[in-house]
């Protein structure tokens, strides 16, 4: 069960990335009025990874591995905070190019 804590944060933390990557390179096309979705995706994909990152850190509490929590949690607290800041960069670039175009 853990080792998929671990895939599914990978899985969904490139996932959060990508969808907002898909919304700007679509941005061209004139029929695209399913930005929103894609991006409230997104965050909740961002929201799920790093509730797996919890649930990883929770699990390795209960089983009282001290080295293995000591380890892991000063790279898995910067690598959550890089994909918080990142998603939220790529959905507010999202939300200005999607809203300079409605004003336009």
């Amino acid at each position: 069960m853990i080792s998929f804590l671990m895939l599914g944060s990978l899985v969904l933390g490139l996932i959060a990335w990508i969808l907002p990557v898909i919304n700007i390179m679509r941005f061209k096309k004139s029929n695209n009025n399913n930005w929103v979705i894609l991006s409230f995706l997104s965050i909740s994909a961002c929201a799920i990874t790093l509730y797996f990152q919890i649930l990883y850190n929770n699990y390795l509490v209960e089983i009282w591995d001290a080295s293995a929590l000591m380890d892991t949690t000063g790279a898995s607290t910067f690598l959550s905070v890089v994909l918080l800041v990142v998603t939220i960069i790529l959905n507010v670039i999202t939300m200005i190019i999607y809203f300079h175009r409605a004003e336009v």
